[in-house]
């Protein structure tokens, strides 16, 4: 063994024992190893920072910008609403919701993924009457599955594609290269999961998993022209709005207001319906019938009617800088608030300070006045829409307090649209070879900015930096391991010792070895690790290297065992209260299940 390669093994386990440890964060100790890489001279010190700029680290940057206004902008909203059924049993429910999810988690960053459709899998718990787990485990699992089908899917594969690419000379993978294996694996998944794996996941009673509760908002929604609410009768869409827990408490026509209208009464093009309904699901209700906020207009559109505005707060009224970047916020109205006794008109909220208020919520009790008339009490809950600055100083010129951030989301049917666009056209330009797949999705990125489905402000708070960091240092990591020859030797004792020159299990030692060290530690470090001990396996065995390499993109993706060898496992953690040892239950058989159907269609797609 020579000196360069104790060197690296020792780098190696120092670096993966602090991974393990958990007390610093995986990014820092990346950066660590890096450093001390080049301190020791197996890494250069003009490559150090080269991982930055590789390709696999700038395509899943690009992707979490790309993932965040498909969520900003409601289009996984809609598609949800779509797919999912309304009624069935738990068998049928949690099947739509994985499936959607494993999708999902194909195309966008898998974290991302699990995000969006939390709130959904909480409401079909709900509704079937089952501990939020039961749906939590099942979803957290399958958008890791979804993660395996393609390139973008998930880090591991873009480390593993990365790789193969510095050190084979065959260039990267394609998109789709890892669907061939992984597709089938995403679909033997799933069906456990819907048909028995939920099934196994123990039940941990978890009083307030679904958040806190602010009560039903009140708001007002406009029926538009090519509303499908236009014509329908009032009854109709009261059904509709049961189904979502939300209902109809009046009718307004031509500013004229109707308590009570009757079921048989027909709903108009520009009539405006008060909806009494909880904040999360306003997005849903929106969608569905094709309405939208009636407060929600342009600032400059003016509040309706004059107001007083004596007895302004110090620095409120001033000229506000306006930005057609508006964000949602929830604020709490203290009793000693300027706002109390006074509406949105007598404050001149919208021409003078540039703000909507979109909803208020008051204990249960039902307001009779429209909304930008209502007079504030202490108490309310007022959901606003504007600008973040201009939101930030509003809440504390009038002594407001503002709710722990919730993502809220008001779907924009244009920008669902066009993020959907950009973001299959960006994935249809790497899967056809127009573009390399950085290059695709920076182009998506810089459409998005243009185009504003997401606000150039906004783009930088989309990239998970610790993940950008972890990539972009563990890159030259692995490549001093595997050039450094260090990865070869440990490959040749695992062969020799174990798989004693038998190819096909080199490969189940690889993905199984692989698969137990994602549970300990962080999917993409593991990635990072193993890839240069799978190039060396297939090479002292005298093998293809892309089936070696493909067993460590799954292995390393399919962390099933514990709540720390992906981040999905850990969002879960909480909602449900588990336990460290709750995993293994329907992870261990999912784990057997993985290396079952792997092997053989590595096998098949890969040949040695």
């Amino acid at each position: 063994m020579t000196h360069d390669q104790l060197l690296i093994l020792a780098i190696l386990c120092a670096t993966v024992a602090l991974f393990l440890w958990g007390r610093w964060r995986h990014d820092m100790v990346a950066a660590g190893a890096l450093l001390a890489c080049v301190l020791a001279g197996l890494v250069e010190p003009d490559a150090a920072f080269a991982g930055f700029g590789h390709p696999a680290v700038v395509t899943v940057a690009c992707v979490l910008v790309l993932s965040r206004g498909l969520q900003s902008s409601g289009a996984i909203d809609v598609l949800t609403r779509a797919v999912l059924p309304t009624r069935g049993g738990p068998t049928a429910g949690i099947a739509a919701l994985t499936a959607l999810a494993a999708v999902l988690s194909g195309f966008m960053n898998n974290v991302g993924a699990l995000a969006l459709l939390m709130p959904v899998a909480l409401q079909l718990a709900g509704r079937l009457e089952l501990p939020p787990g039961k749906v939590l485990m099942p979803l957290a699992f399958a958008s890791i599955l979804g993660g395996t089908t393609t390139l973008i899917g998930t880090p591991p594969n873009l480390i593993v594609s990365g790789f193969r690419a510095n050190q084979t000379g065959a260039g990267g993978f394609a998109m789709f290269d890892f669907t061939m294996a992984g597709l089938p694996l995403a679909l033997a998944g799933l069906a456990f999961i819907a048909l028995l794996g939920w099934r196994l996941v123990p039940a941990r009673a978890q009083p307030g998993a679904a958040g806190f509760d602010t009560g039903a908002y009140l708001t007002e929604a406009r029926v538009q022209d090519d509303s499908p609410a236009a014509g329908m009768r009032l009854r109709a869409i009261e059904a509709r709005l049961d189904e979502a827990g939300a209902q109809v408490v009046s009718l307004v026509r031509n500013e004229v207001r109707m308590t009570a209208p009757s079921g048989g009464r027909i709903v108009r093009a520009g009539d405006i319906l008060v909806i009494e309904a909880e904040v999360e699901t306003l997005p849903g209700v929106l969608t569905d019938l094709g309405l939208e906020l009636a407060e929600a207009r342009p600032p400059d559109a003016g509040d309706g009617q004059k107001g007083s505005v004596a007895d302004t707060p110090t620095g409120a009224g001033k000229d506000i800088e306006r930005s057609d970047e508006l964000v949602l916020l929830e604020l709490v109205v203290r009793p000693e608030s300027a706002l109390a006794g006074r509406s949105a008109s007598d404050i001149l909220l919208r021409s003078r300070y540039g703000l909507n208020l979109l909803a208020v919520s008051r204990d249960g009790a039902r307001a009779r006045a429209r909304l930008r008339t209502l007079k504030i009490r202490p108490g309310d809950l007022l959901l606003m829409q504007g600008d973040s600055d201009t939101l930030a100083e509003f809440t504390a010129d009038f002594g407001c307090v503002p709710l722990a951030g919730r993502e809220l989301r008001i779907p924009d049917k244009r920008k669902a649209f066009t993020a959907t666009a950009i973001m299959v056209a960006a994935v249809a330009a790497a899967a056809l070879g127009l573009l390399p797949a950085a290059h695709s999705f920076a182009a998506g990125v810089l459409a998005s900015m243009a185009l504003r489905t997401v606000p150039p402000r906004a783009v930088y708070e989309a990239v998970d930096w610790p993940v950008v960091v972890l990539l972009a240092a563990l890159l030259p990591v692995a490549g001093a391991f595997q050039s450094s020859g260090a990865a070869d030797l440990l490959a040749r004792l695992l062969l020799g010792s174990l798989a004693r020159g038998d190819a096909v299990i080199g490969l189940a030692l690889i993905l199984l070895t692989t698969m137990l060290l994602t549970d300990l530690m962080n999917n993409a470090a593991t990635a990072a690790v193993m890839a240069p001990i799978g190039l060396g396996a297939a090479t002292g065995l005298g093998v293809t290297p892309d089936t070696f390499l493909m067993a460590v993109a799954i292995g390393a993706s399919c962390a099933f065992l514990t709540p720390i060898g992906h981040q999905n496992n850990t969002l879960i953690l909480g909602p449900d209260g588990f336990r460290f040892g709750d995993y293994w239950r329907m992870g261990l058989p999912l784990d057997l299940l993985v290396l079952a159907v792997a092997m053989p269609m590595l096998l098949l797609a890969w040949p040695l």
